[in-house]
């Protein structure tokens, strides 16, 4: 079987962590910068991700978790969170990075800001919300799949109060959407026996 379908038959959400082992300094980088390298919208990135390091932050945060105990026993603990807005000076500051770093003359830029510009102009305050939303979902997909293969657990979570972490995450300009606890699943998860449950291939793609 191909080494990337075995990692993915191999993880799971895990619901225990191994609280004793910690994931390496070269991993952790891996697994950062498969989500700064995820795609997004135009480049945008209109999110943020914040590693809780502080145990007694990750006690607070895993009290607005509904006892999920992840949140305080994994090895790491991710926090994604989007922008609450897609501003003009959100494009601009973007355009100048991609001028930057591509050595352009932002004039050169000026037809895809405009774009950008136009585009997002159109949305509501909610639509832009949830548009960032979806980027930053992208970047939870890429960073599972880096977990896998680097044979690291990961548990994908929404379940918690985002108001209350976004408090306490000291959060204005952004809003906690979804986290990641990364770390070893402990032996005594049963979780990791079950079967894998998903539709069959024939029902799951249709070829037109």
């Amino acid at each position: 079987m191909n080494t990337i379908i075995e990692q993915l038959q191999w993880r799971y959400a895990t619901q225990q962590y191994d609280t004793t082992k910690k994931i390496n300094e070269t991993d952790l980088e891996v697994l950062k910068e498969s989500i700064r390298l995820a795609p997004s919208s135009y480049g945008l990135q209109p999110y943020k991700v914040i590693m809780v390091e502080s145990a007694e932050l990750r006690e607070q945060l895993y009290h607005q978790s509904y006892g999920q105990t992840q949140v305080k026993d994994a090895s790491h603990y991710f926090v994604f969170a989007v922008q609450n807005t897609l501003e003009i000076l959100h494009i601009e500051a973007y355009i100048d990075r991609v001028a930057a770093t591509r050595e352009l003359d932002v004039n050169q830029l000026a037809g895809f800001a405009h774009v950008m510009k136009s585009t997002t102009a159109q949305l509501t305050r909610e639509q832009q919300f949830d548009w960032n939303s979806k980027q930053a979902y992208i970047g939870l997909g890429n960073l599972l799949t880096a977990a896998a293969l680097l044979h690291i657990d990961a548990t994908p979570m929404e379940g918690f109060d985002s108001a209350a972490y976004s408090e306490l995450l000291q959060l204005k300009d952004h809003t906690a959407v979804l986290a990641v606890a990364l770390g070893y699943r402990s032996i005594t998860d049963s979780y990791q026996f079950r079967t894998k449950v998903r539709k069959e291939a024939d029902l799951f793609f249709e070829t037109i």
